[in-house]
């Protein structure tokens, strides 16, 4: 429900602001205001799982969606529409770390890295259908659609929820830090306030660097904090276990490329190559029905050659299959690119299936919350940042040839290049992994041998 409502916000925004009577360009207060949101309460999640149970917070999560979703299609102006998402984000920052939680607790570390690749295919769904389905909405019906698409699907997820998770608490509470939640999430807000206004609002340079330097100092301020404070929000112990230490630095700098493609390959496709929305969106298919395909390779594959090797090559991989792109032109055959973009999504789902599961496959038990809401938020920035830095190096690239270059592969080639090259440098970071890190045997493997 959440993926897919992304990908048809996405590509319903001009009808959305033809219909407001706003500016396009105005449109973005509607993405911004989910992601800072989510921003915020992300790091909150851990705790309240803690406190609450997991399947109360995620019911209550799905129900918030769900109401947001029906708020923003009764929106009639701007200004409704963004407080709906902002309702939206409320629900929609407990989905994702609260229910990675709950399989984390619900199975056993030699059976994790299957569930959680299982549980996962469902939200790929989203990125299948959103696009084409977006495009065929807004032509054909009108742009409330897309948001109440959620309603049906928020109901039987809550009726699901209510019946068959399992609810796991916290065996000791721990009161709530909010001093520290307060210097996280002010951090959280100007960095991504920051990005956004770099990359999409055009603020100025020094404006720009004002926000990243109070975000820096707030973090430092949080990190200062959490040294010595018992029941810090996310506890600095986190990062005494090597697995985890390393797999969410190496998750913050490998997303950044694969973060910026869904901003990028469909620019390319419409900016670019001439293509119309709707073409667009069933070229980014191929990805998809790959992500899908593949995401039951990853154990064997990690069982056989260790999650630093995998890691390694897997990375260089999806930064080569990034920088691939560079060489699309019209000129490309069609099929050709339909298997670069194959590529790259099964690629891309690799890469997510395992670092997912190596960053919080050693966690014990008493930080898994905290460390998985911690996990979550560092995805949602890596995404961001990712954007932001595409945004910023194509408008670069286009200025220095131009202010039309964009319209031609140039300014393209460079960007796809140079996030390519990125993508490969957080290699390094999975390289410090131990050799000997694998993934457990099965319980019934182990059971035949004996």
């Amino acid at each position: 429900m959440e993926t897919l409502d992304s990908t048809i916000v996405n590509t319903a925004l001009p009808s959305i602001a033809h219909s407001l009577g706003e500016n396009p360009l105005h449109m973005y207060a509607i993405i911004i205001a989910y992601s800072l949101t989510l921003a915020v309460l992300i790091p909150a999640t851990g705790w309240m799982a803690d406190h609450f149970g997991t399947k109360r917070v995620f019911m209550s999560a799905v129900a918030i969606f769900t109401i947001g979703s029906m708020a923003c299609a009764a929106s009639p102006n701007l200004f409704l529409l963004v407080c709906a998402r902002v309702l939206q984000g409320v629900g929609g920052s407990m989905m994702l770390p609260v229910g990675r939680l709950a399989v984390l607790r619900a199975f056993p570390n030699e059976k994790y890295l299957n569930a959680i690749s299982f549980v996962a295919i469902p939200g790929l769904v989203g990125p299948l259908i959103g696009p084409t389905l977006g495009g065929w909405l807004v032509e054909f019906t009108s742009w409330h659609w897309i948001f109440l698409l959620n309603v049906p699907v928020g109901i039987a997820g809550a009726i699901a929820t209510y019946y068959y998770m399992p609810d796991y608490k916290a065996e000791k509470d721990r009161h709530f830090d909010f001093a520290g939640f307060g210097m996280l999430s002010f951090s959280m807000v100007t960095l991504s306030v920051s990005l956004d206004g770099f990359s999409e609002l055009g603020w100025a340079q020094a404006t720009v660097l004002v926000l990243l330097a109070f975000s820096m100092a707030s973090l430092t301020a949080y990190w200062l904090h959490a040294s010595k404070t018992p029941d810090a929000l996310f506890s600095l112990s986190m990062f005494d276990n090597d697995t985890y230490r390393i797999g969410l630095m190496g998750n913050m700098f490998a997303r950044i490329g694969s973060g910026s493609m869904p901003f990028l390959i469909p620019s390319l496709l419409q900016l670019s190559l001439g293509y119309t929305p709707a073409q667009a969106g069933m070229m980014m298919i191929p990805i998809a029905v790959m992500s899908i395909a593949s995401k039951r390779m990853v154990q064997t594959l990690i069982r056989r050659f260790s999650y630093r090797k995998f890691l390694i090559f897997n990375t260089l991989l999806l930064g080569a299959s990034i920088a691939s792109f560079a060489l699309i032109s019209r000129n490309h055959p069609t099929w050709v690119t339909v298997i670069q973009l194959a590529i790259f999504g099964a690629v891309n789902s690799l890469q997510f299936t395992a670092m997912n599961s190596l960053t919080l496959k050693d966690l014990p038990p008493g930080l898994a919350s905290s460390g998985n809401s911690l996990y979550s938020m560092v995805q949602m920035l890596s995404m961001s940042l990712g954007t932001a830095a595409a945004g910023a190096l194509l408008t670069t690239f286009a200025h220095q040839d131009g202010a039309d270059s964009i319209l031609n592969a140039e300014a393209f080639f460079k960007t796809f290049i140079s996030m390519g090259l990125i993508t490969c440098a957080s290699a390094w970071i999975f390289a410090q992994l131990s050799p000997r890190i694998k993934v457990p045997v099965k319980e019934q493997t182990t059971a035949a041998l004996h």
